[in-house]
């Protein structure tokens, strides 16, 4: 934790002050630079573990941005939250949710304040690095039916061997209607794996760099092997999908289906303290924001959870966060709200006085490689939320920045900083939202092995995040 700024002006008590400086609200207690599980009583404990469980349960069936959105929708209509239409009633305290093409989803809850006063709003992404289908993926090799992929974001190609992978997605025919195939994620389920190279035979291919133990190309799992009776096994993947989904080869074309792992979400360590999950970047920091807002009653700036897709692709396309989306859904409110009065000053002035969590999980120290990080500007998993200080004029203004860090501290939620060693960047969906003149700063969570099958966090950090962005949604400064 970035403490340095905390330090009192009588420098002969610094010792002490930094020794025994807690700040508490609603009953947490915490502690400079320490763990965030120091100072948490056992009750504030077990809502750590509740909320981990409900968690690891959403996880295990959202796999992409569409399951997210899918059951997102479940959760939050259960939580009062409608369809947000022409004839919705924008009264305080109104929940309501928008659906952009079924693959980015918007949480409101209308605030006592003008819309022209600002919204608040907590962003983040639900896409994941994923192998997707090609759009004619079907072939044949050495008595094998397998799939031709590419990939959706960053990944290692060698972390996707030798994995259960599951099938899922959905397929829209030409007259309209679609089908949703979910292969892999039952415990009845057959699995797809793409099989490496066993160490009896790999002698030629030894040499091979890090990021090419395994080509692209070389991401093909093997889904079938029994062939019809004309010998073609293809020809049989291709009879099944007919009888069993009512789909032709040609469909396929105007498909959506994703690889993903088939493993569930568990625990990891003896103390249970930490979760292996697929998916975590981004869904974490979005299954967080919308806990939080189905949490807020009636706040003062309206609360805003946008949940968008293709971060992982530089948020291009209709349903990513370059897209004029966002803005049009603020500026149908301001406009049903000011009628024949409004005019694009009350927009700009929106997006002038609006403030944004942009909400992302990044890598944490690892124990084997913590030279990868200068030591006081890593990220710890078990240490609570890191600010994200890019350098390189990526930051948010210093004067954002201690806004945040005010409510933080009054809610109790430990925080950290993260500075990547010897380099300026920055990312997410940050740059989307403040080129649109939105105070925006990105904060987070970090994980372990980041963009791999099977990513982790630490429970404690998770519940932080959750609990930060609940102090955002409600902080009336």
């Amino acid at each position: 934790m970035n403490f340095y700024t905390r330090l009192p002006i009588d420098l002969f008590s610094y010792g002490l002050f930094i020794a025994m400086l807690t700040f508490s609200q609603a009953g947490y207690t915490q502690k400079v630079d320490q763990p965030a599980w120091v100072g948490l009583s056992d009750s504030q404990k077990d809502e750590v573990l509740t909320f981990s469980e409900d968690y690891k349960d959403f996880m295990s069936r959202a796999k992409t941005e569409l399951s997210f959105v899918a059951e997102a929708l479940t959760l939050v209509k259960g939580n009062g939250f409608s369809e947000l239409t022409e004839n919705s009633d924008l009264r305080p305290g109104a929940r309501f949710y928008d659906v952009n093409r079924d693959r980015t989803l918007t949480l409101i809850v209308i605030g006592s304040n003008s819309f022209t006063d600002g919204f608040r709003v907590v962003g983040a992404h639900i896409d994941s690095p994923r192998l997707e289908l090609k759009g004619r993926p079907l072939y044949e090799s050495e008595g094998f039916a397998l799939f031709q992929t590419y990939r959706h974001g960053g990944i290692k190609n060698y972390q996707w061997v030798n994995l259960p992978l599951a099938l899922v997605g959905h397929v829209d025919k030409k007259d309209g209607t679609r089908v949703h195939i979910s292969v892999g994620l039952d415990s009845e389920d057959p699995v797809f794996i793409i099989p490496d190279l066993s160490p009896h035979v790999d002698h030629d291919y030894r040499d091979r760099q890090n990021r090419e133990v395994i080509k692209g190309e070389e991401l093909d799992p093997i889904v079938a092997s029994i062939p019809d009776p004309d010998n073609s096994v293809s020809d049989a993947v291709l009879a099944f999908f007919s009888e069993e989904y009512g789909i032709e080869e040609d469909d396929l074309v105007s498909a959506e289906l994703a690889i993903v792992p088939a493993m569930g979400p568990r625990d990891v360590g003896f103390d249970r303290s930490m979760m292996a999950i697929y998916g975590q970047d981004d869904k974490l920091s979005s299954f967080t924001a919308m806990r939080a807002i189905s949490e807020q009653d009636t706040p003062a700036y309206t609360a805003v959870a946008f949940l968008v897709d293709n971060e992982e692709v530089g948020n291009v396309n209709n349903t990513g966060s370059n897209s004029d989306y966002l803005v049009d859904l603020m500026s149908e409110l301001i406009y049903r709200r000011a009628g024949d009065e409004y005019n694009d000053m009350h927009l700009r002035k929106a997006l002038r006085n609006t403030r944004v969590v942009s909400s992302d999980v990044n890598p944490g120290i690892h124990p084997a490689y913590p030279g990868v990080w200068e030591a006081g500007n890593a990220p710890r998993l078990g240490y609570g939320v890191n600010f994200k200080l890019y350098g390189g004029g990526f930051n948010a203004n210093s004067e954002f920045i201690a806004w945040n860090r005010a409510y933080l501290d009054a809610a109790g939620v430990s925080w950290q900083t993260a500075t990547y060693k010897g380099r300026a960047s920055g990312g997410t969906i940050g740059n989307s939202l403040s080129r649109r003149n939105m105070e925006v700063i990105d904060y987070g969570v970090p994980l372990l092995s980041i963009h791999s099958t099977y990513a982790v966090s630490s429970k404690v950090d998770v519940h932080m995040l959750y609990r930060a962005m609940s102090a955002f949604y409600r902080y009336d400064n």
